[in-house]
């Protein structure tokens, strides 16, 4: 079953109008990835033309779910992300209403496209922070570091006043 086809069948939750409950694991499973690191791994899939199936946001939580075919349990296990799979619950709007304060579908799910698990493997590792390299960050107005010559007097530690008496 197709994430369009669990959405057209999933039962209604009570309090919360226009929002599904969907059963996750039979034909696709999904990727909760915090939001920063989402949006930019749905960027460049963007750009890189590949097909992307249905891309849930979710705003109060601050993440992202990429719908992906089921087994793909070892593709995830140095990412930090987590694999929701059989056993699992989603809570999706109406494809065709967006929610203000939830959030909604970055990628409508319209067919039965699913997101290339190493694809958005590749995506993610592009810009996992705890994995890039960053420069050390200092402001503009920052002294520049020159080495001082043999002539110059070394600097001399401060002394505190109780020090100097």
């Amino acid at each position: 079953m197709h994430v369009r086809e669990a959405l057209r069948g999933a039962p209604f939750i009570d309090d919360l109008p226009g929002l599904h409950l969907l059963a996750v694991g039979e034909g696709w499973d999904l990727v909760r990835v915090p939001a920063e690191a989402g949006f930019l791994a749905l960027a460049w899939l963007r750009t890189t033309g590949e097909d992307i199936g249905p891309v849930l946001y979710d705003r109060p939580s601050a993440r992202l779910y990429f719908a992906v075919p089921t087994s793909t349990d070892d593709t995830w296990r140095d990412l930090p992300v987590r694999l929701l799979t059989r056993g699992s619950w989603l809570v999706a709007p109406n494809p065709y209403r967006a929610h203000e304060y939830f959030g909604g579908w970055c990628e409508l799910p319209d067919d039965n496209t699913l997101t290339d698990p190493e694809k958005l493997r590749h995506a993610l590792h592009r810009y996992d922070p705890a994995m890039e390299e960053r420069p050390l960050w200092r402001p503009s107005n920052a002294p520049a570091l020159t080495p001082t010559s043999a002539a110059s007097p070394p600097a001399s530690p401060r002394q505190s006043a109780l020090q100097r008496s």
